[in-house]
């Protein structure tokens, strides 16, 4: 069903074809609910530039979130995009492809194909849209977190022609209530299983295990969740912040007692959003 946006542009994010897709019969999916995505055939990028006047020169690409399953599309990437645009924040809410064995070859690496053309896109388009390429950075909500924390330490990598070089490296990651393991124990199981299928091995678990790949040279980080998410386990921030400490990575973690999973959801953005503000002006995004 159509969502309700003010979008400046829909970008499409392949000019050919897209890459790792099947062609044959899809499966039957059920409607979605309103303002949620249950099939991405055609990645989009969906496009809100700040007035002149106000814009900073940062990016952020937006993933929403939804198990690897569904797209939580307006609440998460909408109304997001719509606040880091009056804050003069260049928003750009990724429609990425959720992984099917029916509509790609390996489904494990295509939201991560999707997240790494998204950056590809910002940065050979940035004098087109008043953005600072050094400044293009990813966000994501729940299993989106995941993904947006699976560019930020997957990035020496290209699973997408490249042939310019582009960099692919996020300039900084925000992940909101974010799935960062795959690991038994402290996954959120079906985002596992809906990524990595129902019998992964332990080299793909670790390796989409992003707390186990950050490293000195992933971005500064912001990081928020609530303690009593019954969900994703707030010990998915808790290690990524971590290991990112100890990697010496500038990393900011914003822990709340009660809110649960999806607190975001619930709130203004106007209001969950200023402390991420505060911490874009501390570390010069904006």
């Amino acid at each position: 069903m159509p969502l309700t946006t003010n979008a400046q542009a829909i970008i499409t994010l392949y000019p050919g074809s897209i890459p790792n897709s099947r062609h044959g019969n899809l499966l039957p999916i059920a409607n979605p609910s309103p303002g949620m995505v249950n099939r991405v055939l055609t990645p989009e990028l969906e496009m809100y530039i700040p007035e002149k006047d106000k814009a900073t020169g940062a990016a952020v690409i937006v993933c929403p979130g939804g198990s690897y399953k569904v797209l939580t599309y307006e609440a998460e990437g909408v109304r997001t995009a719509k606040e880091l645009m009056k804050n003069g924040i260049a928003a750009f809410v990724l429609k990425y492809r959720l992984p099917d064995d029916s509509t790609m070859i390996d489904k494990k690496i295509g939201p991560l194909q999707d997240a790494q053309q998204a950056i590809k896109v910002l940065r050979e388009n940035a004098s087109k849209w008043g953005i600072d390429t050094a400044r293009v950075g990813i966000m994501g909500f729940s299993a989106g977190g995941h993904l947006a924390a699976t560019v930020a330490t997957h990035f020496k990598k290209a699973y997408i022609d490249n042939q310019q070089h582009t960099n692919l490296r996020p300039a900084f990651l925000i992940v909101v209530y974010p799935v960062i393991s795959m690991e038994d124990g402290i996954t959120h199981k079906d985002s596992r299983t809906n990524l990595l299928g129902e019998k992964p091995s332990k080299e793909t678990i670790d390796l989409f295990s992003n707390e186990l790949q950050a490293g000195l040279d992933s971005p500064p980080t912001y990081i928020t969740h609530a303690g009593d998410d019954q969900l994703v386990d707030v010990d998915n921030s808790i290690l990524f912040y971590e290991k990112l400490r100890h990697s010496n990575v500038p990393a900011e973690l914003h822990l709340y007692p009660k809110g649960g999973h999806g607190f975001v959801l619930r709130e203004n953005p106007a209001n969950w959003m200023v402390p991420l503000f505060s911490w874009m002006k501390k570390t010069k995004i904006i």
